[in-house]
C-alpha cells in the first residue's frame, strides 16, 4: 500500500531520486495505514539544517483521544550527513524544487517516503504568426473586416 503524488508526474521533470525515513507520530502511522493521507501540495525545505516535508496531509486517526496529532504540520525526513549536504547546496539552485512523490512501507514495515529533485516542464506552443487573432477594421468601408486567422472577410 502507497499513497502516491500523481500530479508531480505531469507538472514536473524528473531528475534525481532520493528515499527517506520520515518522523511520525503512532497516530499519523495508523491514518496512513488506512490510506488517509495525501502528499499532492507537499513540499520539502531546509530548516535548521534539517529537511522538512511542508505541507502534507494526514488526516487525524478517527479513534485518537485528545493526544492525536494535527493534519497538516512539518514533518522531518530523515537522512544521511552527506544527502543533507548535498540537498542543501542543490537547493539554492534556481528552478530545481525537492516535491516527495510516494510514501509507503518498507520491507521492515517503516514508513518511507520517495523525494525527487524535480525541474517544472516549459510548454512550448508554436504558434503561427498567421494563425493569431488580430482584426483590421476598415473605417472607410465597414463591410470590410479582414480577420488573420480564418483567411476571410467578415461582415
Amino acid at each position: 500500500m502507497s499513497i502516491i503524488n500523481r500530479k508531480a508526474r505531469f507538472q514536473y521533470k524528473y531528475i534525481e531520486e532520493y528515499i527517506a525515513g520520515i518522523q511520525l507520530f503512532g497516530t499519523e502511522v495508523k491514518s496512513i495505514r488506512l490510506n488517509q493521507a495525501n502528499i499532492t501540495d507537499s513540499f520539502c525545505q531546509i530548516k535548521n539544517g534539517e529537511l522538512y516535508s511542508i505541507n502534507m496531509y494526514i488526516a487525524e486517526y478517527k479513534f485518537g483521544t485528545n493526544w492525536n496529532h494535527q493534519s497538516k504540520r512539518d514533518r522531518k525526513l530523515l537522512l544521511t550527513k552527506k544527502e543533507l549536504i548535498r540537498i542543501e547546496k542543490k537547493l539554492k539552485e534556481p528552478g530545481l524544487t525537492l516535491i516527495p512523490t510516494k510514501l509507503f512501507f518498507s520491507d521492515k514495515g517503516y514508513i518511507k517516503v520517495q523525494i525527487f529533485w524535480q525541474k517544472e516542464k516549459k510548454y512550448m506552443i508554436n504558434v503561427n504568426p498567421f494563425e493569431i487573432e488580430i482584426f483590421f477594421v476598415s473605417y472607410n468601408d465597414p463591410y470590410k473586416r479582414f480577420c488573420l486567422k480564418s483567411y476571410h472577410y467578415i461582415t
